[in-house]
């Protein structure tokens, strides 16, 4: 059994089908990406997946229980995670009150510790500011906090939302390990990304959105050098 099923998915907004009936799993220690140009639906559908927006058909079956209408909040304590696009920190609060946040339904508190520590390993830099106010933070540090930030909530899936997006090369490269190493500690990951290189260079398998419809799946590896996706994906 998949450990996230989505089945048919279709999302309208008034008049426009933003995603007309798409289908695909996630396997457990998978990263899976999807691909796609600017409203392809990626965005979408993972507000779909964790019932940020309505869903007219379909359905979403995580760790085998039926979650296509559950209310976000408990989603999240299902164990599904999303980090939205554009970070979306808490801009008031320093960053160990955002990591504590992200804490806020756990209560094993030798695990948080735990976890805690691990976010420091993967982001030096959080330690370093751990007392900054978040709003005073770089993009990229930003970014790093928002996944932080979901790691303490112990996810098994871990929902990511163009981590690059407006940051600097150098950043991204980083940002493409950290989540390499945040996959082989054991998490589950489905990554949107429009870097379709990189996406695609970290993943195991990967889905193509064209306008609300998968038009292509398959292993990473394989798309990576598939002509037509070179084409429309990787400048080339």
């Amino acid at each position: 059994m998949s450990l996230l099923e989505v089945k048919n998915l279709v999302v309208s907004y008034g008049a426009i089908k933003a995603l007309k009936g798409i289908s695909f799993s996630v396997e457990q220690g998978e990263i899976i990406t999807l691909i796609g140009s600017n409203g392809a639906g990626k965005t979408t559908t993972l507000h779909s997946i964790s019932n940020l927006v309505k869903k007219s058909e379909g359905s979403v079956v995580f760790n085998g229980k039926n979650i296509t209408t559950l209310a976000p909040d408990k989603i999240v304590r299902e164990g599904l995670i999303q980090v939205p696009e554009g970070r979306r920190v808490f801009a008031n609060m320093s960053v160990k009150e955002n990591l504590e946040m992200g804490a806020y339904l756990r209560n094993d508190k030798a695990q948080i510790k735990k976890d805690l520590d691990w976010c420091f390993e993967l982001f030096p830099r959080l330690k370093e500011r751990i007392n900054q106010i978040s709003a005073t933070l770089s993009g990229g540090e930003q970014q790093m906090l928002a996944m932080a930030r979901a790691i303490m909530s112990s996810p098994e899936l871990l929902l990511l939302d163009e981590p690059s997006m407006g940051l600097a090369p150098i950043l991204v490269d980083e940002i493409f390990n950290i989540v390499k190493k945040i996959s082989s500690s054991g998490k589950t990951i489905l990554l949107v990304e429009q870097n379709a290189f990189k996406a695609l260079s970290i993943a195991d398998r990967a889905y193509i959105l064209e306008t609300g419809t998968i038009t292509k799946e398959g292993k990473a590896s394989e798309l990576i050098n598939d002509d037509a996706v070179k084409a429309a994906y990787l400048g080339g």
